[in-house]
């Protein structure tokens, strides 16, 4: 994907709720509108952040699967995002 995002969070290796986890904490430090890349090697991560993100104001603009890793970009959401 060619976007540029305004932080990445490798949480490669991690299991299970920790990429989550650390993609809450990453988001509460962007402003609202900004994108956060998350990258993580957890099956469980695919189904953790689909409901996350149907459950909170931010969105998935895209993710996707390469080999072993997946990626996940999100925007973060709020009163002044665009």
């Amino acid at each position: 994907m060619a976007v540029q995002p305004d932080d990445v969070l490798d949480a490669r290796g991690l299991p299970c709720p920790l990429p989550l986890l650390k993609a809450k904490q990453a988001l509460s430090r962007l402003a609202p509108g900004q994108l956060l890349e998350v990258m993580a090697t957890d099956a469980g991560s695919w189904r953790d952040f689909e409901t996350f993100i149907d459950q909170s104001p931010h969105e998935m603009p895209a993710r996707e699967e390469r080999g072993e890793v997946y990626h996940y970009w999100i925007r973060k959401g709020g009163e002044s995002a665009s």
